[in-house]
């Protein structure tokens, strides 16, 4: 079984020590992605450009990894404040409306306060 280790470049993943996604066989486990445009470290204040970004970042990694979001089999959601969920639908269904892959969306704290959604979600390669 081959493994292959992704980076998206971010800071973090050399800080905390972990990458963006692995390839395990058919199999790819995307990390946590948050808001941050990569390339330019910045994030919006708007928790659904947030959610934008977050698939973004995840369709990068995915594409990377030779896979895409069809191929997306469970996905979750994890947000500091409930009622900010409601406002990433659209943005969720966009990117998963044909998917419709298995989903979690989790309350809890994210590293940092201006984090307003993280997404993470794994992949089987040839599902889509």
């Amino acid at each position: 079984m081959t493994r292959k280790l992704i980076s998206s470049g971010s800071a973090f993943e050399a800080q905390i020590g972990y990458s963006r996604a692995v390839v395990s066989g058919d199999m790819v486990f995307v990390s946590g992605c948050t808001g941050y445009d990569y390339k330019t470290g910045a994030i919006p204040d708007d928790v659904a450009e947030q959610a934008e970004q977050c698939m973004q970042n995840i369709a990068a990694a995915l594409t990377e990894a030779g896979a895409g979001m069809g191929d997306v089999v469970r996905v979750q959601y994890t947000l500091p404040d409930t009622r900010d969920f409601e406002k990433t639908w659209p943005v969720l269904k966009k990117w998963f409306g044909e998917v419709r892959p298995a989903a979690t969306m989790v309350q809890a704290g994210l590293m940092e306060e201006v984090m307003k959604i993280e997404i993470e979600v794994t992949a089987k390669k040839g599902d889509a």
